[in-house]
């Protein structure tokens, strides 16, 4: 009886086609016969479906390095170069201790273990193993990280979560920054202001809790940001909002209107922030830190970095740091314009100069330059204090801003 060979399309053609092979390999087949074809094509169409439908099965890391060392003469000793210690090698050979990154990235560099093999055992197949990591892992903030519960999926201390260095970055990191995006500490576009340097590590952090909170908001804004929005008319309209008891976050919605978002992320220790201006895929991102939790600061800050997404952001300059308390920032134009931006949009120049609260700061001349302005007070209180250079004076125009912005302080958003 003669058999034809078809495409195998269900389990039972694949089990029928496979009975029907072990039949054929059984027999003596002559040379060129139809039998012989039929082999060969049989063995063909087996193949192709397998390729398809039959996952490959990648070999084991741990029975690779078990079998790596055979080859090589090594024993755990000698391992535990690449582990950390000889109990690491030990609970990893045991299976109760999954392979690190850094780890991984030993092995395939001095052991030559195949990286889909031993990228296989942790589920990443994205990561070029021939390549040295970008990062210093052991530079993060990990505490300050671990307190605000950026890692909910994990709940080992400082010394474990180094130990996973790059596997939780890696994860913190995924879909802010993709393929060039990715930041290099010193070669992303950035303009910085401060005479204390800020902390490369925590300030690329901070940016990226920035962005996954922005991102979360970028969703709703009702519409996208056009260059030239931004006007001195528009500054003084937002600078009234300060009269509001919830003038803070009447200004996040102010400016989600015109396309920009406003986020409060707090400063990590030595990066020295009161926030940045940045763009994210054209969206201008503002961000403020609220270190110093007083309403006047809040309000200069934002309109300070408003100047920058009005002149400064562009493609060469998409992100923007500023610690304002920095006396240098006098040398640099674009923090010049910035200062004064902010200063004309909340007093205009031409009203403090005929104001009376500028000879005689009292509260009454203050309050009533802020009546005429239709402002908050303690702005005007901060501008005496400024140009003065006295900060005892009214003291009791002080008000806090961070009650505003619980949802967004001491969260976990976007946390992995």
């Amino acid at each position: 009886m003669k058999h034809q060979v078809r495409v195998i399309k269900t389990e039972r053609d694949y089990d029928a086609a496979i009975a029907r092979l072990s039949t054929l390999m059984d027999e003596e087949i002559a040379p060129g016969s139809s039998k012989e074809v039929e082999l060969e094509l049989l063995a063909l169409v087996i193949e192709s479906y397998e390729r398809n439908k039959v996952a490959p099965v990648l070999p084991d890391p741990i029975e690779a390095i078990l079998f790596r060392m055979d080859q090589m003469g090594l024993s755990k000793k000698d391992l535990a170069l690449y582990f950390g210690s000889l109990p690491k090698v030990s609970e990893v050979l045991a299976r109760k201790r999954p392979l690190s990154l850094a780890m991984i990235r030993k092995l395939h560099k001095y052991l030559e273990i195949p990286a889909d093999i031993l990228l296989g055992g942790i589920g990443e197949d994205d990561i070029d193993l021939s390549e040295e990591s970008q990062y210093d892992y052991a530079r993060f903030p990990w505490q300050e990280m671990l307190d605000r519960g950026y890692f909910q999926t994990f709940a080992g201390n400082v010394r474990q979560a180094k130990e996973k260095g790059e596997e939780l970055i890696r994860n913190f990191m995924r879909g802010v920054f993709v393929g060039s995006e990715q930041p290099a500490l010193l070669r992303a576009p950035l303009h910085q202001s401060g005479s204390r340097v800020m902390d490369d590590y925590a300030l690329l952090v901070w940016r990226v809790a920035v962005l996954k909170k922005a991102r979360q908001q970028k969703q709703k804004l009702p519409t996208q940001y056009k260059k030239g929005s931004i006007s001195g008319e528009w500054l003084h309209d937002l600078a009234k909002l300060s009269r509001f008891e919830q003038g803070p976050r009447l200004a996040q919605e102010y400016l989600a209107n015109i396309g920009i978002v406003l986020v409060v992320e707090e400063h990590f220790k030595k990066t020295y922030l009161d926030g940045a201006a940045m763009l994210d895929n054209g969206t201008p991102v503002i961000a403020l830190t609220l270190r110093h939790d007083r309403l006047d600061n809040f309000w200069f800050a934002l309109m300070h970095e408003l100047v920058h997404v009005q002149k400064h952001l562009d493609a060469s300059h998409i992100f923007i740091a500023d610690n304002l308390d920095d006396k240098t920032r006098s040398s640099i134009n674009a923090e010049q314009e910035a200062d004064a931006g902010a200063r004309e949009a909340l007093i205009p120049s031409a009203e403090w100069e005929k104001s009376e609260v500028k000879v005689d700061p009292s509260s009454a001349h203050a309050t009533a330059l802020a009546d005429r302005l239709r402002i908050h007070p303690s702005i005007v209180a901060g501008r005496v204090r400024f140009e003065t250079d006295n900060w005892r004076l009214l003291t009791g125009f002080k008000a806090e801003v961070k009650r505003h912005f619980e949802d967004q302080l001491g969260g976990a958003v976007g946390a992995i």
